[in-house]
C-alpha cells in the first residue's frame, strides 16, 4: 500500500510521476528508499548538498482524526443525546462543527500538497480524477444504495436517489480550492513582505475565489424569489400531498428559504434528504429539541424534505476551504511558532467575533442547514483555535502521545469514514445473525456489555460509541499504521 496521504492530500494510486515525487518530497512524506536508491544517495551526498527533509506536522493528522471522532460520536450517540446532534435550525451544537472542520483541514492540506506544482497539467488531471472518486464514494454511501448498518439490503430507486452528501460537498470544495491553488502557481510569491496582512495580498486569487462564492451565496439567498411549492409524503402505502405557501424573497426560515428552493429546482424534490433536523423544532414537536411525534397543528413543512448538503449551501462552504488554505499558507511561509500562532489565533478569534455580532444582532443567524456566512465564520474561527491549540500541544510542546489515537485515525481517515462512520463494517457484522436479524453481535455487545451493565440506555450507548467504535477504530488505525497500510483516494 502507499504511504499516508489522507483524504485531502493524495493524488491517487499507481506509479508516481516525477512531478508528484517532487511534491511529496517537499511535504516530508514518509517513504522507503530501495536499496539501490539508498546506495546512490550515500555516494553523492555531502554536507553541503544534503537537503534535510522537512518535519511532518502531526497536528494535521490529529485534527483530521478529531473530526472523524466527532462525526462518529454525534452520529451514533446523537440518537440518545440529541442535544449534541445538529441544531434544528438556528444555533450551533457539537455536530455542527464536523463538516466545516473537514473543509478547513482540506484547505490546510491542499496548501501543503500543492506547495510546488512542477506540472500544472498533471496536477489538474489528478485533482479532477480525485474529485470524481469522492463523488462516486459519496453517492454510493449516502445516495441510498447502502442501508448499513440497520438494514441488510442494498439498492436504491433511481427516482429517489440522493445526489448530495458529505463527500460530495468535500469534493466540490476540494476541486475549486485546489484548482485555484494550482492555476495561480506562477503568481505565487517566493517570499512574503513584512506585515501582518501581507500574506492575504500574496494569495489574493484564493481570497477572490472565496469572495465570488460569498457574492453568489448572498445575492441568491436574499434576491431569489421563492414561490409556493408542494410535496408528497408516503405513509403505509398511502400518499398525502402538502403545499407550502411562500411567495417571498430573503426568508431565512425553514419553509421558504432560497437554499431549499435551489435544491428542489436543480435536483428535484424526490432526490433530497427526507429526514431534516428541523422536525425537532418547537413548531413541529412538543418534544423539542429532541425528536418526537409531530404536533397536531404542525405546519406542513415539518414533513417536507430538505437537503443539508445542497448546492447553494455548498457554494458557501467553499469559504471554509479558503480559510483553511490560508492557515496552510501561514504554515508554509512563517517558520517560527510564534509567528504562525499570531496569524492563526488572531484570525480565529476575529472570525468568531464577526459571527457572534451577526448572530446576536439578528443580521445573519448562525445556521448549519443554510450554511450561513455567520456559521462559516464561527466554525472556521473555532477550527482555527482548535488547530492552534493542537499545534501548541503536539508540535511545539511535543505532547504527542495523548493524541496518538486521533493521529492514527487521521492517517486512515477514508477507511474509518467508510467502514466506521458510515457503518459498513457494522452492517457486514450484522449480516451474520442467529435466527433473527436483530440477534447479531453488534446488538449483543450494545445491550449485554454496555447498556445492561450500566442499567442506562443513554450512558451505556455513549460508552459503546467511545470504546466499541472510537477506541476500536483508533487501535485498528494504529495497527495499520504500524504496517504502513493506508487507504487514500
Amino acid at each position: 500500500m502507499e504511504d499516508p496521504k489522507r483524504v485531502e492530500e493524495g493524488f491517487g494510486h499507481g506509479q508516481i510521476s516525477p512531478a508528484e515525487k517532487v511534491e511529496r518530497e517537499d511535504m516530508g512524506e514518509r517513504s522507503e528508499m530501495t536499496t539501490e536508491q539508498h546506495h546512490q544517495t550515500k555516494v553523492v551526498e555531502t554536507p553541503a548538498l544534503v537537503k534535510e527533509k522537512s518535519k511532518r506536522i502531526a497536528t494535521l493528522d490529529a485534527f483530521r482524526g478529531l473530526t472523524i471522532v466527532l462525526m462518529i460520536l454525534v452520529d451514533d450517540a446523537g440518537g440518545v443525546y440529541e442535544r449534541i446532534d445538529h441544531s434544528p435550525w438556528n444555533g450551533c451544537t457539537l455536530a455542527d462543527f464536523v463538516m466545516p472542520f473537514f473543509l478547513f483541514i482540506v484547505g490546510v492540506a491542499i496548501a501543503l500538497a500543492l506547495k510546488r506544482v512542477p506540472s500544472r497539467r498533471f496536477a489538474v488531471r489528478k485533482i479532477i480524477i480525485r474529485t470524481l472518486k469522492m463523488l462516486f464514494w459519496g453517492i454510493l454511501l449516502q445516495g441510498g444504495y447502502s442501508h448499513a448498518p440497520d438494514e441488510l439490503v442494498y439498492g436504491v430507486d433511481m427516482k429517489k436517489i440522493r445526489w448530495c452528501g458529505i463527500l460530495q460537498r468535500i469534493a466540490l470544495v476540494y476541486m475549486i480550492v485546489a484548482l485555484i491553488e494550482t492555476l495561480t502557481t506562477k503568481l505565487r510569491p517566493t517570499a512574503i513582505d513584512p506585515g501582518h496582512f501581507s500574506i492575504f495580498s500574496a494569495y489574493r486569487w484564493q481570497w477572490l475565489g472565496g469572495f465570488i462564492a460569498f457574492l453568489i451565496y448572498i445575492i441568491t439567498t436574499y434576491a431569489l424569489y421563492v414561490p409556493d411549492w408542494s410535496f408528497t409524503v408516503q405513509e403505509d402505502d398511502k400518499s398525502q400531498s402538502f403545499t407550502v405557501k411562500c411567495g417571498m424573497r430573503g426568508h431565512l426560515g425553514p419553509a421558504c428559504n432560497a437554499v431549499g428552493y435551489v435544491d428542489r429546482e436543480v435536483w428535484g424534490i424526490n432526490h433530497i434528504y427526507t429526514q431534516p433536523v428541523w422536525s425537532r423544532l418547537k413548531a413541529c414537536t412538543l418534544s423539542s429539541p429532541e425528536a418526537g411525534d409531530l404536533r397536531p397543528d404542525a405546519p406542513s413543512w415539518c414533513r417536507a424534505p430538505f437537503e443539508p448538503e445542497g448546492l447553494l449551501s455548498s457554494i458557501s462552504s467553499i469559504l471554509s476551504g479558503v480559510i483553511g488554505i490560508h492557515y496552510g499558507h501561514v504554515l508554509i511561509h512563517f517558520k517560527g511558532h510564534a509567528e504562525r500562532l499570531k496569524q492563526w489565533v488572531s484570525m480565529g478569534f476575529g472570525l468568531i467575533i464577526i459571527a457572534l455580532l451577526l448572530h446576536f444582532t439578528d443580521a445573519i443567524p448562525i445556521n448549519k442547514q443554510l450554511y450561513s456566512i455567520s456559521y462559516v465564520c464561527f466554525t472556521a474561527g473555532a477550527a482555527g483555535i482548535v488547530f492552534s491549540a493542537f499545534y501548541i500541544l503536539i508540535d511545539v510542546w511535543g505532547k504527542r502521545t495523548p493524541f496518538l489515537l486521533f493521529e492514527w485515525i487521521g492517517m486512515n481517515a477514508m477507511l474509518v469514514f467508510v467502514l466506521g462512520a458510515q457503518g459498513i463494517l457494522a452492517g457486514f457484522v450484522n449480516g451474520w445473525y442467529y435466527k433473527n436479524p436483530d440477534n447479531n453481535l453488534v446488538n449483543w455487545i450494545q445491550s449485554r456489555v454496555f447498556i445492561d451493565v450500566w442499567n442506562s440506555e443513554k450512558f451505556g450507548m455513549l460508552l459503546y460509541v467511545i470504546f466499541a467504535e472510537i477506541v476500536f477504530w483508533g487501535v485498528i488505525s494504529g495497527i495499520l499504521h504500524r504496517f504502513r497500510i493506508y487507504w487514500k483516494l
